[in-house]
C-alpha cells in the first residue's frame, strides 16, 4: 500500500472540545461516544491512531482552529473566540497541546518541523525496525484561520514552536475574506503574507475567499498549497466560495503546489444534507473526479493530493460509503488506477506530492 499524507486534520480541537483520545481506534471512540451530544455535534469520528496504521498514514497535518464567536452554536460551547487575545490563547494551548501528546508517547505521535524530522518518520514506515508493532505518525502543524496572529511580530514565535503552514482565513478575518464571508484581503493581510516569506511558512488558500487567493497568489513570496478544498467546476450552482474556481488552482500547480481533495459528501454532491443519511447518493469515485480535475488542469499527477477534514465538524455519516474510517482511503487505489493512474501517479496523489513539497519546503534541521 501507498503511504498517505493527510493534508488536514482538526485533531487538538476535538481533543479539547470533545474529549476525543486519538490514541484509541475510531471504533472505540464511536463505542464510547454512542448517544453523546459529541456525535450530534460533530458524528462518528473517522480517526484513531489504529486506523493511522492500518491505511498506511504516516502523515497528517494537524490543525490550530478555533470558532469566531459569531459562529458559535450553543451558549456553552468551547473553543470558541471573540476577540485576537482569546484567539492567541487558544491556539497556543493546542499548540501545547500537540507537544505534550507527541512528548509523552513519540511512538505513536511525532511532531515535524523540519526535512530532517520528516524522514525520520518516513524511514519508521518504509524501513521498519525487527519487532516494531507500529509506526509514529507525524504531525505539521497547520494554522487555520491566522487570527491568533495578532502582530506579524509574532510569527517568529509561532515558528519556533512548530508551526509550518498558515491559513488566513476560515471564515472572513481581520487578513481576507474567507467562507461565507467574502472579501478582498486587508491591509492587515497583505502585511501578515509580506512577513510570513521570512520563515518561509507555507501559505494555505483553503478558505480564502476568490479575490484574496487571486491577490495572494501575486504578491506571496513563500510557498502556496491549499490543504483541504475542492474543485468549483464540479460544483456548479453550490452558492458556495468554499470551493477553489480552476484559475486559483492552475495558480497553485503554477506555484508547483498541491491542492488536497476533501472526501466531504456536501463538498462532492451539490444539495447533499447529512439529516437524509443517503450516503450511497456519493460514492468514493465523486472524490476521484475532483483528483482528476486537478490532474487534467496540471497535465501531471504532481498537484493533487489527499486533504480529509475528518472529524472537522463531519463524521462517518458524511463521507462515501467505502469510507469506515481513514484507512479506508486506500480504496482510492484502485479507482485511481481504473481511471489509468499508474502505480507512480497513485503514490504521488495519496502521499507523495505532499511529502515532495515538506521536503522542499521545511527547514533542513
Amino acid at each position: 500500500m501507498p503511504l498517505i499524507v493527510d493534508a488536514h486534520a482538526d485533531i487538538a480541537y476535538n481533543m479539547l472540545k470533545y474529549g476525543r483520545d486519538y490514541t484509541r481506534s475510531a471504533a472505540e471512540t464511536r463505542r464510547l461516544e454512542a448517544g453523546s451530544q459529541t456525535v450530534l455535534d460533530n458524528e462518528d469520528s473517522l480517526l484513531g491512531w489504529a486506523d493511522y496504521q492500518r491505511g498506511q498514514v504516516a502523515v497528517i497535518f494537524s490543525t490550530l482552529f478555533a470558532t469566531p464567536i459569531r459562529f458559535r452554536k450553543t451558549e456553552t460551547e468551547k473553543q470558541v473566540y471573540k476577540n485576537f487575545d482569546e484567539a492567541h490563547k487558544l491556539y497556543r494551548e493546542q499548540l501545547l497541546t500537540y507537544h505534550r501528546l507527541t512528548d509523552s508517547i513519540p511512538d505513536k505521535f511525532r511532531l515535524i518541523a523540519s526535512s530532517s524530522d520528516l524522514n525520520l518518520i518516513l524511514n519508521h514506515w518504509q524501513n521498519p525496525a525487527p519487532g516494531e508493532s507500529g509506526h509514529p505518525v507525524g504531525m505539521v502543524i497547520l494554522m487555520e484561520g491566522a487570527e491568533a496572529v495578532r502582530h506579524p511580530s509574532e510569527l517568529e514565535e509561532w515558528y519556533e514552536m512548530g508551526v509550518r503552514l498558515i491559513g488566513p482565513a476560515w471564515v472572513g478575518t481581520r487578513y481576507c475574506g474567507g467562507w461565507k464571508e467574502p472579501g478582498p484581503l486587508t491591509d492587515d493581510g497583505r502585511n501578515l503574507l509580506a512577513a510570513m516569506p521570512d520563515y518561509n511558512f507555507i501559505l494555505d488558500l483553503s478558505h480564502m475567499d476568490e479575490r484574496a487567493a487571486i491577490e495572494a497568489l501575486d504578491i506571496y513570496r513563500g510557498p502556496i498549497v491549499a490543504t483541504h478544498a475542492n474543485c468549483a467546476a464540479l460544483m456548479p450552482n453550490s452558492n458556495s466560495n468554499r470551493h477553489l474556481p480552476d484559475r486559483i488552482i492552475t495558480g497553485i500547480i503554477e506555484r508547483d503546489g498541491v491542492v488536497g481533495v476533501v472526501p466531504f459528501n456536501t463538498y462532492l454532491k451539490v444539495g447533499w444534507l447529512s439529516s437524509k443519511n443517503q450516503r450511497a447518493e456519493v460514492p468514493l469515485t465523486y472524490v476521484v473526479n475532483h483528483i482528476d480535475h486537478i490532474c487534467q488542469l496540471a497535465g501531471d499527477s504532481l498537484h493533487a493530493g489527499i486533504g480529509s477534514d475528518f472529524d472537522g465538524g463531519f463524521g462517518l455519516q458524511s463521507v462515501p460509503p467505502e469510507i469506515d474510517t481513514v484507512a479506508d482511503l486506500q480504496n482510492l487505489v484502485s479507482l485511481l488506477q481504473a481511471r489509468g493512474y499508474s502505480e507512480t501517479d497513485v503514490e504521488n496523489i495519496l502521499g507523495g506530492n505532499w511529502i515532495a513539497r515538506l521536503k522542499r519546503d521545511l527547514p533542513t534541521s
